[in-house]
C-alpha cells in the first residue's frame, strides 16, 4: 500500500520551494542588471533553447499528423465500415425476420379473436358462484 506524504511535509517542501524560486529570481535579477554582458549572453542562449525547442515541437507535430494519417484514420474507416455492415445486417434481419414474424403473430392473434367470438368458453365460476357457498337463490 502507497504511504501519502505527510501534509506537514508537503507544506514545508512548497515553502522551500517558493524561498528557493524567490532567491534564485531576485538573484538572478540583480546579477542580470548589475552585469550587462552576461544578460546579453544568457539572452542568446535562452534564444539558441528555444530554437530547439521549437524545432524539437515542429518534429513532435510532423509525428502526430503522421500518427493521424497512417494509424487513427485506417482505424475510423474500419469502424465505419463495421458501423455500415451492422446498419446492413440490421436492415436485413428487421425486413426478412421481424416484420414477417410481427405479421405472422398478427394473423394468429386476429385468428384466435375470432375463435373466442365464435366458440365462447365458460368461465370458471367465481368465488360467489363456488360450490358450498350458500346464495340466496339456492334453498
Amino acid at each position: 500500500m502507497e504511504e501519502r506524504p505527510n501534509k506537514t511535509m508537503v507544506i514545508i517542501g512548497v515553502v522551500i520551494a517558493v524561498v528557493l524560486g524567490l532567491v534564485i529570481v531576485g538573484g538572478g535579477g540583480y546579477l542580470l542588471i548589475t552585469n550587462p554582458e552576461t544578460t546579453a549572453v544568457l539572452r542568446d542562449v535562452f534564444i539558441i533553447v528555444l530554437a530547439l525547442e521549437s524545432s524539437i515541437l515542429i518534429f513532435q507535430i510532423q509525428n502526430l499528423t503522421r500518427l493521424l494519417q497512417e494509424e487513427i484514420k485506417p482505424i475510423l474507416d474500419s469502424t465505419n465500415e463495421t458501423v455500415s455492415t451492422v446498419r446492413g445486417t440490421a436492415t436485413f434481419v428487421s425486413e426478412n425476420v421481424v416484420s414477417p414474424m410481427i405479421e405472422a403473430a398478427s394473423y394468429v392473434s386476429a385468428v384466435k379473436k375470432v375463435f373466442e367470438l365464435l366458440f365462447p368458453r365458460r368461465r370458471a365460476p367465481t368465488k360467489s358462484q363456488s360450490p358450498g357457498h350458500n346464495s340466496p337463490t339456492e334453498g
